[in-house]
């Protein structure tokens, strides 16, 4: 049974067809266009081409991607991709498409795929944050996506960095309309401003282990913010494990840091919860999507 995952990112969109044992059959890529009708058109042509691919038609199709459609309007909100906001992502889909498609944010997209068969396997509730472009998270519980009454559960990056010195407050103006948010200093982009511009945050990491100060100082600020960030989500949800996604999940550095860094903070005497990298890397996105069809027909 094959079914298909969409990652339906700022930058990509990635199609991929998988079989019943999450093996690729098919993975296609294209960038992303800034226009609402395209984005739908690039959706389309690339799910047509994974089913090409893997000799199939009228699979299942999930796909993953910023913000969640509002259960009162099913109109778009929350997303970076501010193009969809305000228009009817899932049903346009499911239009041009021409079959019934589910929709999940990212980030759930990715704690469904690590909770299935990654990182997550064999925990309980696991919490997802993806560190890219922008910043969201994910919350699965027994391999389920909690979503929450409202349909907003995970929305960590539009929350506002706890504790702020006071260099932090108020922070700079989110895409938002709120000032200081997560999203602001610990996505990739936010981790890269912090530095004062003009390297990419690739480049601080390297510059940091060359021992250069001033990166050195912009990673230590880094830990410290996404540990406080991550403090006030084990103290109200006490996750079973963290999972890290988007490009600064490959900062190795991260994973021996941050446990000691988070219950800094947290209001227990044991913090136990561990961080880790994502078993499938980026292919999480799209895996999680595909996952959105349960396996039976």
């Amino acid at each position: 049974m094959i079914r298909i995952g969409v990652d339906f990112g700022g930058t990509k969109i990635e199609a991929a067809a998988l079989d019943a044992q999450g093996r690729f059959q098919a993975r296609v890529r294209g960038p992303s266009p800034r226009d609402y009708q395209a984005g739908l058109e690039a959706v389309r042509d690339l799910v047509a081409e994974a089913e090409r691919q893997a000799g199939v038609s009228g699979a299942r199709v999930g796909v993953g991607g910023p913000g969640s459609p509002s259960p009162a309007s099913g109109l778009m909100r929350n997303a970076n991709s501010t193009e969809l906001n305000g228009h009817p992502f899932p049903a346009d889909l499911a239009r041009v498409l021409a079959r019934p498609v589910r929709y999940a944010n990212d980030a759930n997209c990715l704690a469904l795929s690590e909770a299935t068969d990654g990182a997550g396997a064999g925990f309980g509730v696991v919490f997802a944050a993806i560190l890219g472009t922008g910043c969201g998270a994910g919350i699965t519980v027994e391999r389920r996506i909690l979503e929450g009454r409202n349909a907003f559960a995970g929305e960590w990056g539009h929350m506002p960095l706890p504790w702020p010195t006071a260099a932090e407050h108020p922070g700079p103006v989110c895409w938002c309309g709120r000032r200081g948010c997560m999203e602001l200093w610990v996505s990739g982009s936010g981790f890269a401003n912090d530095h004062g511009g003009g390297l990419a945050g690739e480049q601080v990491i390297a510059a940091a282990r060359a021992g250069d100060r001033a990166a050195v100082e912009t990673l230590d600020r880094y830990v410290d913010r996404l540990a406080r960030g991550l403090a006030v989500v084990c103290d109200v949800l006490d996750p079973d494990v963290i999972i890290l996604g988007g490009g600064m999940s490959n900062v190795g550095e991260l994973y021996a840091r941050l446990p000691k860094a988070i219950a800094a903070h947290v209001f227990s005497d044991l913090f136990e919860t561990p961080v880790r990298p994502p078993a499938h890397g980026d292919s999480s996105g799209v895996r999680g999507a595909a996952w959105l069809w349960p396996l039976d027909p």
